[in-house]
């Protein structure tokens, strides 16, 4: 489970969608914008990231909703809303990591609901905190044809760290402390490989260092941010004690569960 649907915290859940309108309730037809509408019915496709973000975006609207959260964001580059094909319904976006169904569209305005399983398994409860004007990191998902610059994201937050320290001068590092363990049992650092790849808000990294901690500590590991990361990114805005969602690489994952529930010994997860 990842952040994505019902099973993993992701945007949406069944029935209808609604248009942007401000005002909490459903659009009745004829009434209000005009708005195209993701039907109940819209059969979901599995979603890849890459972990490069395209645009950096802005909150224009984060409302509660009975469903959970309206948001509401504006990229911040036009090209985005068509490059490489112009946005439909039901695409599938990650807004800082978390992999969201969008489900209105007016302008450049790209609407999103997300349901109590994403609040409570991501950072997106932040994004209340922040209010509007914060700025999230967006990518669109990967096509058959679509350079993989980075590595495999499939969007599903595996839990939420906290930035334990930065350091400015010469390399800019930080230093990231992850939960002690998954939703799922796992302790979290046993995901994270020296040199291997991390996702930290939607952003694909390479871990510069780590302390894997113990079963009753949860260690951390260190990210190296290269200027062009840090111009085209929000990763620059971090601070010590910001929460970040994070996403270990899915071959570390499928490595870790394989050998815990199927290897030979295997004991299961701890």
């Amino acid at each position: 489970g990842g952040p994505r649907g019902g099973g993993g915290g992701g945007s949406g859940g069944g029935g209808q969608y609604r248009g942007i309108t401000g005002t909490g309730q459903a659009d009745r037809p004829g009434q209000g914008p005009i708005f195209a509408r993701l039907p109940a019915s819209y059969a979901r496709h599995t979603p890849v990231f890459t972990g490069l973000i395209q645009s950096v975006g802005r909150l224009v609207e984060v409302r509660p909703t009975p469903e959970g959260l309206r948001v509401v964001v504006t990229p911040g580059e036009s090209s985005f809303l068509a490059d490489p094909a112009p946005l439909s319904l039901g695409e599938s976006i990650s807004v800082s990591g978390t992999c969201l169904t969008l489900c209105a569209i007016e302008g450049d305005r790209m609407a999103f609901d997300v349901i109590p399983e994403t609040i409570a398994r991501t950072s997106a409860a932040r994004w209340t905190e922040a209010g509007v004007g914060a700025r999230v990191n967006l990518e669109r998902s990967v096509t058959p044809t679509t350079l993989l610059g980075g590595h495999l994201v499939q969007g599903h937050v595996d839990g939420v760290g906290s930035v334990l320290s930065i350091q400015t001068e010469g390399e800019w590092r930080v230093r990231i402390a992850p939960p002690l363990r998954t939703a799922d049992g796992y302790r979290f650092m046993e995901w994270v490989v020296p040199k291997g790849s991390i996702t930290l808000e939607g952003v694909s990294l390479t871990v510069a260092g780590l302390d894997i901690g113990s079963e009753s500590e949860a260690g951390w590991f260190e990210v190296a941010l290269v200027p062009t990361t840090l111009e085209k990114t929000t990763l620059a805005e971090l601070r010590p004690s910001d929460a970040v969602n994070l996403e270990a690489d899915v071959s570390a994952k499928t490595l870790v569960h394989w050998a815990r529930n199927f290897g030979s010994g295997s004991t299961g997860p701890r």
